[in-house]
């Protein structure tokens, strides 16, 4: 599975989650609840019921083809929904674009931006770092020059991996927060620092060796011992690859039990955990709501 890196916001919601951090873990909480809450039977009842919309020619099997398209939907759904939540909470006089003001007031602090920068370091939130990296997404979003951001350039500055042309920004963050010596490259000891520290003489998994052939064999291109700007590029945001079609393929060779390529309902049911695991149902989400889909 693709791992996916530094592309949330240096800061959501500062203040809103600020102001009500009970309200969001209760939330959690009880969504957690009510998908623990489901039995086996129903979990893979509503599982069917998926399946039985992914088969759009309704010949009792999925193919290829069918998964790739609703993996499709559930991303571009996510993507949909959380920019419409966000558009709401930022977009403060209610009309066709965001301004940087906006999404600083309801970002950071009702503080103007020249007055976040001098805070000193005893705010312990370093906003001078936040705003400037903010505002590079931001001008890279900004397709127009115009300053601010209609509803469609602002999706680019919610989920930039989703977009080409904010390709340079995602891989500026990227490699900010990966390259620690910032010598311009990232070592196999920065990429593995980036996904598992070891605590208290912890043996390193096996996924985590994994991940140190993978370096070696595909991330270092050159061999040079460390990856590059480019490299990091075709890692984190390879040009030409459908994550969808990958996703799809994936599924359909880990329970294709009969090997002809497709998969019965019973196929996907008997495979369960996989399928809850994976953007088919929205990582489990979609088993809770359902009707949505």
């Amino acid at each position: 599975m693709k791992k996916i890196v530094h592309l949330g916001l240096a800061c959501i919601f500062i203040g809103m989650v600020a102001s009500k951090p009970a309200d969001n873990q209760a939330h959690g909480e009880e969504e957690a609840r009510t998908f623990e809450d489901l039995s086996p039977e129903e979990s893979k009842a509503r599982l069917g019921e998926i399946v039985e919309k992914i088969d759009e020619n309704k010949d009792g099997k999925v193919d290829v083809d069918e998964l790739q398209r609703w993996v499709e939907k559930q991303q571009k759904s996510y993507v949909f929904k959380d920019v419409d939540t966000q558009w709401v909470g930022h977009n403060v006089d209610g009309d066709d674009k965001i301004t940087f003001d906006e999404y600083n007031k309801t970002s950071y602090s009702g503080l103007p931006e020249e007055e976040l920068l001098k805070l000193d370091e005893a705010e312990q939130i370093d906003f001078k770092e936040m705003i400037k990296r903010d505002k590079r997404r931001w001008n890279g979003a900004d397709q127009n020059g115009d300053g601010n951001l209609n509803k469609d350039e602002f999706s680019a500055f919610l989920h930039p991996e989703e977009f080409d042309h904010m390709r340079d920004v995602v891989i500026d963050e990227t490699m900010e927060d990966i390259d620690k010596n910032k010598d311009g490259t990232v070592s196999l000891e920065e990429y593995i620092g980036d996904m598992f520290i070891p605590e208290n003489g912890e043996e390193e998994p096996d996924w985590v060796k994994t991940e140190r052939e993978q370096f070696g064999q595909y991330r270092d291109k050159n061999s040079d011992g460390v990856m590059d700007r480019k490299e990091v590029g075709d890692w984190i945001m390879p040009r030409d690859y459908d994550h969808a079609l990958a996703e799809a393929r994936h599924l359909i060779h880990e329970s294709d039990k009969d090997g002809d390529k497709k998969l019965t309902k019973q196929e996907i049911i008997d495979q369960y955990d996989l399928f809850v695991g994976s953007q088919v149902t929205d990582f489990g989400e979609a088993l809770v709501k359902h009707d949505e889909f």
